[in-house]
C-alpha cells in the first residue's frame, strides 16, 4: 500500500473527506489518460471518471467492483440525476430489482463483462461518486433502498457468516454463531445448507429480492463484512458488522458506528483471528435487547 493510499484512508476514517478528496484529485491528475478504462486490467482495477464536468451530460455509470460496493455507493445517484442531462446505470444484473425503484435514473441495463456499454458523454464507476460529486456520506443518508418485508418470527436474527472467496479472513466459523440462535429465532443469509439451527437450514435463496426481503423483515442482522452488511444498511435495518483487526478502509476499527449506515454497530477483532471476542462481546451486547426470548 502507498503512502498516499494509507493518508487517504486515514483521512476517510477520519471523516476528513476535503482532505481525502486532495489526495484523490492529485492521483488522478498523475494518471495516464490512455490508461483510462483500460481493457487489458481486471475491472475492479480500472479507473473511469477523467475529471470532466458531468452537468448537463448524459452520464454512463458502470459497476465495476462488488454487489457491496454498488450497494454502498447507489445512494448518491439521485444527487447526480439532478446534475446530469441524463443518468444510466450500468449494474450487476442481480441487483437492477433493486436499482429500478431508485429516483433519477434514466436507465438500468445490467452489466455484461463480455460486452460493457459504449462510453457516453461522461463515464464514472460508482465508488468514483462521492469525490466527482464532493459528497460525504451525510449528504445521502441510508436509508435509500427499499423493499418488501418476508414475513418472519417477531424478533427473527438474520445471520452471515461466511465473506466472499476473494478475502477468507472476513468470514468465520459458523459454530461461533451458535448461540445466537438459543437467544431468538434465526434465519441463515449464506446460501447452502447449513448446520446451524436456523429457520432456512436449507440456506438463503440466491436471488437478491428474496435476499432483501429476508433482510427487511428481520428484526437484526448480525453479518460479516459482505454484501448482506451493505444490503442491510441501505435498507436501514438494526446491523451488528463482525470485523477482522484491521477491515477495509470504510470501516474504522476503533469506532463503533459507521458514518455509511446509522443503522449499524461496528465489532472489530481485538486482536488478528479473535472471532470468540467478537461474538462474546454481541452475546454481551444481546442480552439488553428485548428481542431475547424469555425463559
Amino acid at each position: 500500500m502507498t503512502d498516499t493510499s494509507q493518508l487517504w484512508i486515514q483521512a476517510m476514517r477520519a471523516g476528513r473527506y476535503e482532505e481525502a478528496w486532495r489526495l484523490s484529485d492529485a492521483t488522478l491528475r498523475s494518471r495516464d489518460p490512455a490508461t483510462r478504462d483500460d481493457p487489458s486490467r481486471p475491472y475492479h482495477e480500472r479507473w473511469v471518471w477523467d475529471g470532466r464536468s458531468f452537468d448537463g451530460r448524459h452520464v454512463l455509470v458502470r459497476c465495476y467492483h462488488g454487489l457491496g460496493d454498488t450497494i454502498q455507493f447507489v445512494r448518491f445517484l439521485p444527487q447526480l440525476a439532478t446534475r446530469a442531462a441524463t443518468v444510466t446505470l450500468e449494474v450487476q444484473p442481480s441487483l437492477i430489482p433493486l436499482m429500478d425503484k431508485l429516483e433519477g435514473l434514466t436507465c438500468v441495463m445490467p452489466f455484461d463483462p463480455a460486452a460493457p456499454l459504449p462510453p457516453a458523454e461522461c463515464d464514472l464507476e460508482i465508488t468514483e461518486l462521492p469525490l466527482a460529486l464532493r459528497m460525504a456520506p451525510s449528504a445521502a443518508p441510508a436509508p435509500y433502498l427499499s423493499t418488501s418485508k418476508a414475513i418472519l418470527p417477531e424478533g427473527t436474527i438474520a445471520l452471515c457468516h461466511a465473506g466472499g472467496d476473494w478475502d477468507r479472513e472476513r468470514s468465520l466459523p459458523p459454530r461461533l454463531l451458535e448461540p445466537l440462535c438459543s437467544l431468538a429465532p434465526c434465519v441463515t443469509l449464506v446460501p447452502g445448507p447449513t448446520d446451524l439451527p436456523v429457520l432456512n437450514p436449507g440456506g438463503c435463496p440466491m436471488d437478491m429480492e428474496a435476499t432483501a426481503a429476508i433482510i427487511a423483515g428481520a428484526s437484526l442482522v448480525i453479518t460479516v463484512d459482505t454484501m448482506a452488511a451493505h444490503l442491510a444498511g441501505a435498507l436501514g435495518v438494526p446491523t451488528f458488522l463482525m470485523l477482522k483487526a484491521e477491515p477495509d478502509w470504510r470501516w474504522s476499527p476503533g469506532q463503533t458506528t459507521s458514518p455509511w449506515y446509522s443503522s449499524m454497530r461496528l465489532y472489530a477483532q481485538p486482536t488478528p483471528g479473535d472471532w470468540p471476542a467478537v461474538v462474546g462481546s454481541i452475546l454481551a451486547d444481546l442480552e439488553t435487547r428485548t428481542l431475547m426470548k424469555k425463559g
